[in-house]
């Protein structure tokens, strides 16, 4: 491993000791979420034990409307929760992200690690992540294509993450030529490319770019769940006072905005940032979002409670939106919609 890699997965292990702790999160801007009430419909005539929750994840049929967002890789024990992920994903049947895979472009040291993971993952689709700062600095896609054709990746994903490269020591803040690799790589990939935040938000004028360019999912990953300046912060031991703390568009607001562009383009729309309850999980479907992702909650209920309590935590979530669509009378995902919302503010 070169002292390159050895530095990748020494700051790999910082941002999961890190991400165990609640020490992360943003101070005081919120998801939004809270500003939104279920409209309740006493004439409800669903059945609720008829809702089915199933949907096609870019051609593959999984069991709920959520993902487990992409963590971390690269370290002894990243390795080992990707394992432990990978096995609840299977047995819930929902698509699992996998941290950032830079650590494995220049070696073949994770071959055996990559393969376990699709193993313990079954068929469930597995996205593989790499960071656009390291987009724009290849000239040939051909190594990362290989790592992904390793993990069995169904899709991939590219983490934008100005604000974390930026207050990160010995960061790559580099990211001209962004667009432009984008729209390469989109060409170039045999397997579809979506982009994701990670906790400062996509903006429905940034979406529409990505669009444009080809990108054929979108993760607005916004604020008010893991701040990311915040895990930076930390790990420089810089005060937790700075104003970057807190930067970044609120999760509720990017998943509205962004979802207005499906009128011109088709396009997976995943709502994460901040999904920390069934209420959360249901009102980021409700504003439009085709599926939901976690990552810090599920990484604290895989250490509390191992890979059983992932799973358990992730239906019981689900029984409570399956609750909720009964109680907004939407018998179906399609019909539960952001009319069957109310600003808390316009209820008194």
């Amino acid at each position: 491993m070169s002292e390159q890699q050895e530095q990748i997965v020494s700051r790999k292990k910082e941002h999961l000791e890190l991400c165990k702790t609640d020490a992360v999160q943003f101070k005081e801007k919120t998801t939004g979420f809270e500003q939104y009430d279920f409209l309740h419909s006493a004439l409800t005539e669903v059945k609720i034990d008829k809702i089915d929750l199933s949907k096609k994840f870019f051609g593959k049929k999984v069991s709920y409307p959520f993902l487990v967002s992409c963590m971390t890789g690269g370290t002894s024990e990243g390795d080992n929760i990707n394992l432990k992920l990978a096995q609840a994903a299977a047995e819930l049947n929902i698509p699992l992200g996998l941290g950032s895979m830079r650590f494995a472009l220049e070696t073949n040291d994770y071959d055996a690690h990559f393969m376990r993971i699709r193993k313990a993952a079954g068929k469930v689709p597995i996205i593989g992540n790499i960071g656009a700062a390291q987009i724009v600095k290849m000239n040939s896609f051909k190594p990362l294509f290989q790592l992904f054709e390793k993990v069995e990746s169904d899709v991939a994903v590219v983490h934008l993450n100005p604000l974390q490269e930026l207050l990160q020591k010995n960061g790559e803040s580099n990211f001209f030529g962004i667009k432009k690799s984008l729209k390469k790589l989109v060409k170039q990939s045999p397997i579809p490319i979506l982009a994701k935040e990670v906790g400062s938000g996509i903006s429905k004028q940034t979406a529409q770019i990505l669009l444009e360019l080809g990108i054929a999912g979108i993760d607005v990953a916004g604020a008010g769940g893991t701040s990311w300046a915040g895990v930076e912060l930390l790990r420089n031991k810089k005060s937790n006072e700075n104003s970057f703390w807190d930067w970044g568009l609120p999760t509720s607001f990017c998943i509205k905005t962004t979802a207005e562009l499906k009128k011109k383009y088709h396009f997976t729309l995943i709502g994460s940032g901040g999904i920390n309850t069934a209420f959360d999980a249901a009102k980021a479907l409700m504003l439009g979002a085709d599926f939901t992702a976690s990552a810090r909650i599920i990484l604290q209920t895989l250490v509390k409670s191992g890979q059983a309590g992932v799973v358990s935590l992730i239906r019981e979530w689900f029984d409570d939106v399956k609750k909720i669509m009964f109680l907004t009378d939407s018998q179906n995902l399609r019909s539960f919609g952001k009319e069957k919302l109310i600003l808390k503010k316009d209820s008194f």
